[in-house]
């Protein structure tokens, strides 16, 4: 059987030369491409490796500065919240003497309306608008004068204490804030690649809403402690001027109280002389009345003791009437006689006169003496309410220390008490 015999091309050999250096030149090629690729890719992988370590090792001293940075705000914060806290509570502690102070103002107006209601018990000519009374009256305008001060000083602390309390909240929360935010970067900074915790994260790159620039954050938490520290300072000046308001409120309220015993005791001592005097004049006006009554005794013998003398003229002058005749004659006996009666006449007159004005004197020195006795009463009255106001005063006096508590105070044992504020 016939077959049929496929053609074959039949190529020269400078083709086939042409095509032995085309396949050795191409490979050749190809290991030039492939080294070079080689050699890029491992200066690549280190350069990348390089980089990455880097990178790294610049981000976790980024870290650590930011840790740091954050500690060192964190410090300040932390002494600041200290800081604020001991200035809360040293407030609080002016506010609430500031408040003893106020409420033992009571005791003086009590002691005050006691004294004035008290001197209210004096009778007529006694109700003198006197020393006293004025410094009473000045003494009330003194302590309202004082609770005035006080209850600002009080509303003062009060809205010091919420500004305090705010600057505490807003400081407080940014330390929070700090806690966390530094608890977050040192978990980041000791992260490490072989960290069980990482992973691929869907858009690592975005920003987070809310984001602020350092400057902001950082101006965040000066102004913190700057409003911190105003507020401070103002509590300061309202401590020191709570603490002078207490001392000049007390040097007021006792200078006021000194004037006011002193015109108390001048009052006393005046009412004292006065009552003395008033006793002396009735001693005397006493003796006075004894002396007129045994007058008056005297001139009523006297007056008796004259009837007999005038019976006794007029019945010889009767008698010598029934004389006879020219023996009725008026003779030097007559005359005498008639003198006699006349003159009798006369004292009598004279001593019923006497008598008369003995008598009226008699009546004003009784008069005068009721009066006295009134008027002794009256100082009496007046004199004991004055010395029951001195006995209520003297609740306002503090209490005396008893010899141990001195001993101790002297010792050092116990310090002494002292209303400086600190």
């Amino acid at each position: 059987m016939a077959t049929e015999v496929r053609q074959v091309v039949r190529h020269q050999p400078t083709d086939w030369f042409t095509e032995l250096y085309t396949q050795s030149t191409n490979a050749e090629r190809q290991r030039s491409a492939s080294h070079e690729v080689r050699q890029e890719s491992r200066f690549l992988r280190n350069e990348t490796d390089s980089q990455t370590k880097w990178d790294q090792y610049s981000n976790d001293v980024r870290l650590a500065d930011r840790v740091d940075h954050i500690r060192k705000w964190k410090e300040i914060l932390e002494r600041t919240l200290g800081q604020l806290d001991q200035e809360i509570a040293d407030l609080s502690e002016a506010k609430e003497l500031t408040e003893q102070s106020l409420e033992a103002k009571n005791l003086p107006t009590d002691v005050n309306i006691e004294c004035l209601t008290l001197r209210e018990g004096r009778r007529n000519i006694d109700v003198v608008q006197d020393e006293p009374e004025n410094q009473l009256h000045k003494e009330a305008e003194v302590i309202d004068g004082i609770k005035k001060t006080l209850q600002q000083r009080i509303s003062d602390s009060f809205e010091q204490l919420c500004l305090l309390q705010e600057a505490r909240q807003q400081v407080q929360a940014d330390l929070q804030d700090k806690n966390i935010a530094l608890g977050i970067d040192i978990d980041q900074y000791n992260l490490s690649d072989r960290s069980p915790n990482i992973s691929y994260k869907p858009d690592p790159l975005r920003v987070p809403k809310g984001s602020t620039t350092p400057q902001q954050w950082e101006d965040f938490s000066r102004y913190n402690k700057e409003r911190a520290d105003a507020e401070m300072k103002s509590s300061n000046r309202l401590r020191e001027q709570i603490h002078h308001t207490l001392q000049q409120t007390a040097n007021d309220l006792e200078a006021q109280k000194q004037a006011t015993e002193y015109a108390f005791r001048k009052r006393i001592h005046e009412f004292e002389r006065a009552k003395d005097e008033l006793e002396w004049q009735k001693k005397n006006t006493e003796e006075e009345i004894a002396e007129i009554e045994n007058d008056i005794r005297g001139i009523e013998e006297a007056i008796r003791n004259k009837i007999r003398p005038t019976k006794k003229a007029e019945t010889r002058l009767e008698n010598r009437t029934y004389r006879p005749n020219v023996e009725l004659c008026r003779d030097a006996a007559q005359y005498g006689l008639c003198d006699e009666v006349k003159q009798l006449y006369a004292t009598k007159h004279a001593l019923e006169e006497k008598l008369k004005q003995a008598q009226h004197a008699l009546d004003g020195l009784q008069k005068n003496l009721h009066r006295l006795n009134d008027d002794i009463a009256l100082k009496t009255q007046s004199l004991r309410l004055d010395n029951q106001c001195m006995g209520t005063r003297q609740k306002l006096n503090p209490p005396g220390t008893t010899q141990v508590e001195h001993n101790l105070t002297l010792t050092g044992i116990e310090r002494m008490k002292s209303a400086i504020l600190a």
